[in-house]
């Protein structure tokens, strides 16, 4: 068991060199920001082609089939199990909603009563006895809002009438809102919209960053960070603080790799009989091999600060580091353009 090698979350691969690691930092967080961002709220075949643009950026990268094809093959294997959970499992669109209201209230509603005559008008006065005289004799409403068209009436006036049929006879195709009905497992459309929805987000959140880890080294992610946050500092924000942290808890990664494999790898030395152990001396196992974990660790990071106070690494600013030099070349500029259509295309997607 090799986590370095099988698992390489958050590592930097340093060989080979591909076009992807020659690209700007900054580019390359823009990136991942509009790969992140992009898909919410988005229709399906702009998720599945992010996923597809993910899988082509690592095979034309050129970079090695033993760095990503099993970690690309648990994502992978992770997300369809997400799809098929979430396709099987009912959609919510039959869901029976119980009224707030009884059905004799909305009874009165749709129903309400009629208008008193005015010949009933309070008082019976003269002015509604005339109303209502003048109302009977006078022809009814009805009679003058009936159509037109009569069984006599002239084709010529038919066909006018048939042009502004609302609803015209158009050739239909057959609609099924269910898929696949086979005992009590049951896949609707809906269903299958939220499963792709959610299998792609995982996908895209956890692959784009674990890519953008692979080909950019900390110091550049660092660089390109402290040139984002420089407005910051009119507002007393220590930038370089947190920069300086973040630079140290990437490269803190492989160490907490090794020390797990290390771990992993003397629990296998000594040959435990887990069966004789049983589920209480497993935990104590399990117990003492976390507490082991946690003081080297914390070892590993004392040494880290001793190995910067005797380099007279006090704070940031009296001992200032040069992360990267950053420069912006020809492929950063057409990556840049790039960025900005695909920015544009989202856009002109989410008004149309």
């Amino acid at each position: 068991m090799d986590l370095l090698r099988s698992l390489p979350l958050g590592l930097y691969l340093e060989q080979p060199v591909t076009w992807l690691h020659r690209l700007d930092a900054r580019v390359k967080i823009g990136w991942l920001i509009t790969f992140l961002v992009t898909p919410l709220l988005a229709p399906i075949p702009w998720r599945l082609g992010i996923v597809v643009c993910l899988i082509g950026l690592t095979v034309l990268a050129f970079i090695p089939l033993r760095v990503w094809r099993q970690q690309m093959g648990w994502v992978l294997f992770f997300c369809g199990l997400v799809f098929t959970i979430t396709a099987v499992m009912p959609d919510g669109m039959a869901v029976r909603y119980q009224s707030r209201l009884p059905t004799n209230e909305l009874l009165f509603v749709q129903s309400p009563p009629p208008l008193p005559k005015p010949t009933e008008l309070e008082g019976g006065n003269s002015l509604g006895r005339f109303l209502g005289r003048v109302l009977e004799r006078s022809p009814s409403t009805s009679s003058s809002a009936s159509p037109p068209t009569s069984p006599s009436a002239s084709p010529s006036v038919k066909a006018e009438l048939s042009a502004f049929d609302p609803v015209p006879n158009l050739p239909q195709k057959p609609y099924r809102f269910t898929l696949l009905q086979q005992g009590p497992v049951t896949i609707t459309r809906e269903s299958v919209r939220l499963g792709i929805q959610f299998g792609t987000g995982f996908f895209t959140l956890i692959y784009s960053t674990t890519l953008f880890l692979l080909t950019t080294a900390p110091e550049e992610i660092t660089a390109a960070l402290e040139q984002f946050f420089q407005p910051l500092r009119r507002w007393k924000v220590p930038v370089t603080e947190i920069m300086l942290t973040l630079t140290l808890s990437l490269r803190f990664i492989p160490l907490v790799l090794e020390e797990i494999q290390n771990l992993v790898r003397s629990i296998r030395t000594r040959a435990i009989n887990w069966k004789k152990v049983g589920m209480r001396g497993a935990v104590q196992i399990g117990l003492t091999v976390i507490d082991r974990l946690l003081e080297n660790l914390f070892l590993r990071a004392e040494q880290i600060a001793s190995a910067m106070t005797v380099r007279g690494f006090t704070s940031p600013n009296q001992h200032r580091v040069q992360w990267q030099k950053l420069q912006m070349h020809r492929r950063d500029w057409v990556a840049l353009g790039l960025l900005i259509l695909v920015i544009g295309l989202r856009v002109g997607i989410s008004f149309s």
